[in-house]
């Protein structure tokens, strides 16, 4: 195990106090507000290295962060269509009103989507659910994207740093190229919708000739 590992290790309870902690975490990181602030997916590949030499048990790591990243999400959710206007001008948002505009930009293009594919976009994580509350998306597609994203957030994260085991290096690589596959996921989505919208509007458009001629 890295040094510094085992320093934390030293210093961090076993168990459930572990595991109350980690899902606190993940729940705190998908929080709008205060994700911007929570290095989360880090912590969360760390508790993972940590469950691989014995920390927690990892089924229930994983139940823990599944669990409090939907929470968080379903948290933002609701803040955002209860009170999302008055916290929008709040201070720990107005200071970022150029990635709520982005989160918001990217809702708009993606839609249900945007639920999923959000909860790995690090910046904007917390910030598209609450975009989503604010624009009155409707609670039953949003929840089935925020229990999806959720979970494969908690069987990931800690996934990869178990993977990565006694060398935290590894665990990075390992994050790294799952950061990468996602984001090719999401290029291809945009991408084969671009050409679906193009191919529709073709065989529209070839129809209202043929009514035509």
């Amino acid at each position: 195990m890295d040094p510094w590992l085992l320093d934390i290790w030293n210093h961090l309870p076993d168990g459930m106090t572990f595991l109350a902690a980690a899902g606190t975490v993940a729940f705190l990181e998908g929080l709008v507000g205060i994700g911007l602030l929570m290095p989360g997916s880090t912590l969360i590949v760390c508790s993972g290295v940590l469950a691989f030499h014995g920390k927690a048990d990892m089924i229930s790591l994983i139940a823990w962060s599944s669990v409090g990243a939907l929470l968080g999400d379903l948290t933002s959710y609701w803040l955002g269509a209860r009170s999302g206007e008055f916290l929008w001008n709040q201070r720990i948002l107005a200071r970022r009103k150029d990635l709520l505009r982005k989160a918001e930009v990217f809702f708009i293009e993606h839609g249900a989507k945007s639920i999923f594919f959000g909860r790995f976009l690090g910046p904007i994580r917390g910030l598209v659910p609450f975009v989503a509350g604010m624009s009155k998306m409707r609670p039953l597609p949003f929840l089935l994207y925020a229990i999806i994203s959720a979970l494969l957030w908690g069987v990931s994260y800690p996934g990869l740093g178990y993977l990565g085991g006694s060398s935290w290096q590894k665990a990075q690589s390992w994050a790294g190229r799952f950061g990468a596959l996602i984001l090719l996921l999401l290029v291809a989505s945009i991408v084969i919708g671009g050409l679906r919208k193009h191919f529709l509007g073709a065989v529209r458009k070839s129809g209202m000739k043929d009514k035509d001629a």
